[in-house]
């Protein structure tokens, strides 16, 4: 790993050289002279002396390069039967008019704009025109209920919103503009105006605040765009707290520039002209990074996809856009697969396209699983990679770095930590754990470019969930460890350990294991109270499709292999076959939401779940088992 360890050295020894460098890649209209300051917290500030537009950066450098031409988008719908291609000269075009309708609506540097959109390529656009305008962006999950985005709303102060009238889904259309209209009632804010993109499936009726999309863009004159400081914010991205109050990630603009127009060389290997497809939304931090801003700032095409992994129409969608596009590198979230592993086990989809053109898959947004690893690994024939990192960082912590040096990979590790990201395991003591050990994984500040600059209008929320617990580092929240070669392995979140009378153990360690019997396509680990023992494990697995065999054996087989294969001091003892998981719209398990149904505590729905019924499936489940408390099934 010579290339590697070079170039990594370097970033962490001289992270104001090594960051210059990549800076003089992006078009500035002022350079930076000081690559890295730091606030009053001690907290990294970079470039703050630099100028761009990251719309500019991404769209009109590449047109004057003379790449007008090439596809910037490739929207793909297979919820309404449409396609289409755009130009980097015509998204341009209409970036820059609707840029110039925010601005006829009073939309100014600084300003803030909700965008409340489905995967359409007007979301993109008007993504990029808050950017043209140096408007910070705020992008809520399209389906949200109307009091999570009133809190948005009220939080961020928007001058705007922007909205379609619907979003659709495999099976029913759901009309967004009352939801909209029903959240600026709940909230303390009223936004000026509201621009609603009226699709046919499910036409809007607009009201006096409200402004038909082509309407407004019909009378609009291109804006330019206007020089922001690398330091003020390009976006406000909302993500899960432990309080009522929302948590809006602050992105600075230029280091995120540079951090994500290096990573998609050196992480994901694209050059301009490339074909990059992240199966994500616009809605997460996946989507701001690599399905807008990182493949345009470096060129690449991207593509758009308002679909799922499965059901539109069947478990081939992805292999089908792959072949179709020439997609190079493909980006999702390991539940999409074990979605696709459920319905498909063999992977008799796969050998209806051509997928020839992949040269590398990317997995991330929740631990990959060594049975789901293994099972991609051996129906593909190119790297399966799993990487790791957080809304809050912006870009990949730890990957393996195509573009800089492949590795051999190892099922359970994101590889290496990407040059930067000074990773160190601590124990609870702060000190540095020995290879092979578990601890609290920990970034050593200064924290690399693109990561978040703060929590909007919260800077000492921002000091207390992040830098406070080990001062002169970053707690990123999750437990893992280092080998002896040097590969991280992300275990789970730190409250995902759990204490068994007196011994610390994983509940991902468990999971790898429960999970690699043959006849589990997904399941989950997770520690519930004993007065005995402190805490002990239950498991809850859903069978592969197709799964004839007997329950009650399934769950003793997989009580006796986690004995096996971890001990009894792991006490492993109830497992329940469930139908379905509940899980947030990104695919991730709510591990925490599930502990609180079995030890009675008072919880609530959370914003992000994207199916409400499987919560009572699972209470069912706990409860015919005797976990759970009564009065827990009558608030389910």
């Amino acid at each position: 790993m010579s290339a590697y360890r070079s170039e990594y050295r370097r970033s962490i020894e001289s992270p104001e050289a090594f960051w210059a460098d990549q800076a003089r890649r992006l078009p500035w209209f002022k350079a930076p002279d000081t690559v890295l300051t730091y606030d009053d917290q001690g907290h990294a500030r970079w470039y703050p002396d630099g100028e761009l537009n990251l719309c500019h950066a991404a769209l009109d450098h590449h047109v004057e390069q003379g790449r007008g031409d090439q596809a910037a988008i490739l929207w793909d719908s297979p919820v309404t039967g449409t396609k289409r291609r755009l130009s980097y000269a015509e998204l341009l075009d209409r970036v820059a008019t609707f840029a110039g309708a925010l601005r006829d609506l009073g939309v100014e540097k600084g300003d803030r704009v909700i965008i409340y959109m489905p995967m359409v390529p007007e979301a993109l656009v008007a993504m990029l025109a808050c950017a043209r305008l140096g408007a910070v962006h705020s992008v809520v999950f399209g389906g949200f209920a109307p009091h999570e985005l009133a809190v948005r709303i009220e939080d961020a102060e928007p001058r705007v919103v922007v909205a379609a009238s619907c979003g659709i889904e495999v099976d029913k259309v759901l009309p967004y503009k009352p939801i909209v209209d029903a959240a600026i009632e709940q909230s303390a804010h009223r936004p000026e105006a509201c621009v609603v993109l009226q699709r046919e499936q499910c036409r809007a009726e607009l009201g006096s605040r409200d402004h038909d999309w082509d309407e407004l863009t019909a009378k609009a004159t291109p804006a330019d765009c206007v020089p922001v400081r690398a330091t003020d914010p390009l976006y406000v991205l909302y993500t899960s707290g432990t309080t009522g109050k929302p948590k809006g990630v602050v992105r600075d603009t230029g280091g995120y520039g540079v951090a994500l127009h290096y990573s998609m060389e050196a992480v994901y290997d694209m050059a301009p002209g490339e074909v990059f497809f992240s199966a994500s939304d616009v809605g997460w931090v996946v989507g701001h990074s690599y399905i807008v801003y990182g493949p345009l700032l470096r060129g690449c095409t991207t593509v758009v996809y308002e679909g799922k992994p499965v059901r539109t129409p069947d478990a081939g969608a992805f292999w089908r856009l792959i072949a179709e596009y020439g997609v190079k590198a493909f980006f999702t979230a390991p539940t999409a697969f074990r979605a696709i592993k459920k319905e498909d086990p063999d992977g008799a989809h796969l050998r209806e396209h051509d997928i020839s053109s992949l040269k590398a898959l990317y997995l991330a947004g929740e631990r990959l699983d060594p049975p789901t690893f293994h099972w991609l690994e051996d129906l593909l024939e190119v790297p399966v990679i799993d990487h790791w990192w957080q809304t809050e960082t912006g870009w990949p912590i730890a990957a393996n770095l195509q573009g800089l040096e492949p590795m051999p990979t190892k099922a359970g590790s994101a590889t290496v930590p990407v040059p930067g990201f000074d990773v160190r395991i601590l124990d609870r003591q702060g000190q540095d754990a020995p290879a092979l050990d578990q601890g609290s994984v920990v970034i050593k500040q200064p924290l690399p470019p693109g990561c978040l600059a703060g929590i909007w209008r919260d800077p000492q929320r921002f000091h207390a969930a992040y830098m406070a617990a080990f001062p002169g580092f970053y707690l990123t929240g999750d437990a893992g460890y280092l080998d002896e070669d040097g590969y991280l392995f992300i275990m789970g979140r730190t409250d995902d350990v759990i204490n068994v009378a007196g011994h610390r153990l994983s509940t991902g360690e468990m999971e790898e294991v429960v999970g690699g019997h043959p006849a589990v396509a997904e399941c989950a680990v997770i520690g519930i109270h004993d007065a005995l023992k402190g805490q002990v494990p239950v498991g809850l697995v859903i069978p592969k499709d197709g799964f004839d065999g007997d329950e009650l054996a399934l769950e003793q087989e997989l009580v006796a292999r986690v004995r096996e294969r971890i001990g009894p001091v792991a006490c492993f003892k109830q497992v329940l076959v469930v139908d379905r998981l509940p899980k947030t719209r990104s695919g991730k398990i709510l591990r925490k939401l599930l502990r609180h149904i079995a030890d009675g505590a008072e919880f609530g729905v959370p914003s992000t779940i994207d199916d409400p019924a499987s919560l009572s499936d699972v209470h069912e489940a706990m409860k015919a088992r005797a976990l759970g408390s009564s009065e827990q099934a009558r608030q389910v």
